[in-house]
């Protein structure tokens, strides 16, 4: 007898189905895996490029004081600059000082942005440091109003346009969330403005403010956890088609 719902003669085999779809699904695991093995040595990559920055930095920073850029050399001033060690000389012009909010160690306040002129005529910003919210007003910090011919000694700092995350810089009503050069420049009428700003050291002021000295240089450096997960992904999926090639499991419906 035949069994019953056949047409006739034996029922096809399913076979050549079951190797179609495993030939599709090997196909398809092959690309994800060079995909995500691509991913992992991106991230290697990007973490030897991280760890080179960070060494780079860190050389900068320690690095004796050296003359800031000049007007001559500001087109120059790049992203191999950030976090030089520098030292300018000047008199600071402190009826133009601009606050930018600021969160540190020490809590909630502002950098006090204070342009300084240079004996060429030229003009940098100095982020001279940290005042606390209620030290505002330069009145209640006269004594750090310093007069007269300074040096100051800091790490140089490229401009940050636009403002902080959410928050866009405000120069109408005064409002600053990042030391973006160029507009704090244009906000004071300034001109000759150098397109870097510099983090005054922990050289103490008189009065004790603006604290100085409080720049946080952090480079986060996940890429080799970013790494093992991929090659992880990577290593499973093999493991997956393994099994599902060598008949531990098909692919597509039971019994294919």
């Amino acid at each position: 007898m035949r069994p019953a719902g056949s047409a006739g003669g034996l029922s096809p085999s399913p076979a050549p189905i079951a190797l179609w779809r495993r030939v599709v699904f090997g196909v398809g695991a092959g690309l994800v895996f060079i995909v995500l093995l691509g991913l992992g040595t991106w991230q290697v990559e990007r973490r030897a490029w991280k760890l080179d920055l960070i060494a780079r930095v860190d050389a900068r920073v320690h690095a004796p004081p050296v003359p800031a850029p000049d007007f001559a050399a500001w087109p120059r001033v790049g992203p191999d600059d950030a976090y030089r060690h520098v030292r300018l000389a000047g008199t600071f012009l402190h009826d133009r000082e601009t606050l930018v909010q600021a969160v540190t160690e020490r809590g909630g306040g502002f950098w006090v942005l204070t342009p300084l002129r240079r004996p060429d005529g030229s003009l940098v910003l100095v982020n001279r440091g940290f005042v606390p919210g209620d030290r505002r007003d330069p009145a209640t910090r006269a004594a750090g109003q310093v007069a007269g011919e300074t040096t100051v000694t800091g790490l140089l700092r490229l401009t940050e346009p636009g403002g902080a995350f959410l928050r866009s810089n405000d120069p109408k009503d005064d409002r600053w969330y990042s030391r973006d050069v160029a507009a704090i420049a244009a906000a004071r009428g300034l001109t000759g403005v150098a397109p870097y700003f510099v983090d005054a050291d922990a050289t103490p002021n008189p009065g004790g403010l603006p604290v100085g000295g409080l720049t946080v240089i952090a480079f986060p450096n996940n890429h080799l956890v970013y790494a093992i997960t991929w090659y992880g992904m990577a290593l499973m999926l093999a493991g997956a088609v393994v099994y599902v090639l060598r008949g531990g499991r098909g692919p597509g419906p039971a019994g294919e």
